[in-house]
């Protein structure tokens, strides 16, 4: 990517989680890599369906961030893409609330543990 003047990567996208099986330590490690390259990283996460009907979206948002912040401490080059899953492909859909609930967390996450920079 970099040879080609690419400037930014998809990580963590649900399709390479899911049907590739990529786990959050191989997603960390990518974006780790990929920082090193001078790219800037867009870093999906998002949980499938049986983790949102049994109330464990946030538990599976945070489990996926906290893999990358083992590995990363400036996320400034780093963006998050709250991608819910169970609204790929399935008939559902993720209304604004949802999503804009997941983000408040997302943001509380970061803030938390990252910055407050990071989270805005």
């Amino acid at each position: 990517l970099v040879d080609a003047k690419v400037n930014w990567v998809i990580l963590g996208h649900s399709e390479r989680r899911h049907v590739f099986g990529e786990t959050d330590e191989e997603v960390a490690q990518k974006t780790k890599r990929a920082l090193s390259q001078g790219l800037s990283v867009m870093a999906c996460i998002g949980e499938k369906l049986d983790e949102r009907e049994s109330g464990k979206t946030d538990e599976v948002n945070a489990r996926q961030l906290a893999a990358i912040r083992k590995e990363v401490e400036d996320w400034s080059k780093v963006v998050v893409a709250y991608e819910p899953v169970w609204a790929i492909g399935t008939g559902k859909t993720a209304s604004p609330e949802q999503a804009q609930e997941a983000h408040v967390s997302v943001r509380a996450w970061l803030a938390k543990n990252v910055s407050q920079e990071a989270a805005e």
